[in-house]
């Protein structure tokens, strides 16, 4: 006689833990009542699988998640505030109304993420990939996106108060944005906004209109 599935669902366990163990013993309390958010203040993660964890909510201020797995995870209005991401994989993560202030995203991967109505301010997104990526309605001020991928990316209504260069990939880019942006070249630096900005990126492969301040003709 064949048994009947279980209709239950399984609860979510990570991959792997975090290898120290602070982190582990807090992650694994955690497992043991969601009932709350997950409390990783100041905590090292690195070494651990979170990959499509659920943790809407998060603490993770000042945590170290450099090289972690985090590939489609919940952090749903997560406070991620000044954590180490460099490296880490955060390709179809769940972002909206994350808190990602001064978090470093070095070479993060980001790409298809869910960036709707996160912040992003003082943010080093260096040579960071966000191909597919979600910002819509986010606030990006003082992002270094030199090197960044933003290939086939959606804007919608961000303040974007970032910092590119030749290297950062913009083609497939669209959408709308509040500039103006911060380009870096050989010459230097120079603040590219309106027209020009749309003239930038256009000859780069994007198309994006860039909204004048309060609505104000260019």
């Amino acid at each position: 006689m064949t048994e009947t599935p279980s209709s239950e669902s399984v609860p979510w366990q990570p991959a792997a833990f975090p290898s120290d163990p602070a982190a582990a013993r807090q992650l694994r309390e955690w497992l043991d009542d969601t009932g709350y958010a997950l409390y990783g203040v100041g905590h090292d993660f690195r070494g651990a699988d979170l990959t499509n964890g659920e943790c809407p909510g998060a603490w993770l201020i000042d945590a170290v998640l450099a090289g972690v797995e985090l590939g489609g995870v919940r952090l749903y209005r997560a406070d991620v505030s000044g954590a180490d991401l460099s490296g880490a994989n955060l390709a179809g993560a769940d972002l909206v109304r994350a808190k990602l202030d001064r978090s470093v995203l070095r070479s993060a991967r980001l790409d298809r993420a869910d960036l709707v109505k996160a912040s992003l301010h003082n943010v080093d997104a260096s040579g960071a990939s966000l191909r597919g990526t979600r910002i819509m309605g986010a606030s990006l001020y003082d992002v270094d996106l030199r090197g960044a991928d933003l290939t086939d990316a959606v804007l919608f209504h961000n303040t974007f108060k970032v910092t590119v260069d030749d290297t950062t990939l913009v083609r497939g880019l669209t959408g709308t944005v509040f500039g103006p942006v911060t380009v870096v070249g050989s010459e230097g630096s120079r603040e590219v906004g309106g027209a020009d900005l749309e003239a930038w990126l256009s000859a780069r492969g994007a198309e994006v209109q860039v909204i004048p301040p309060q609505g104000r003709a260019r």
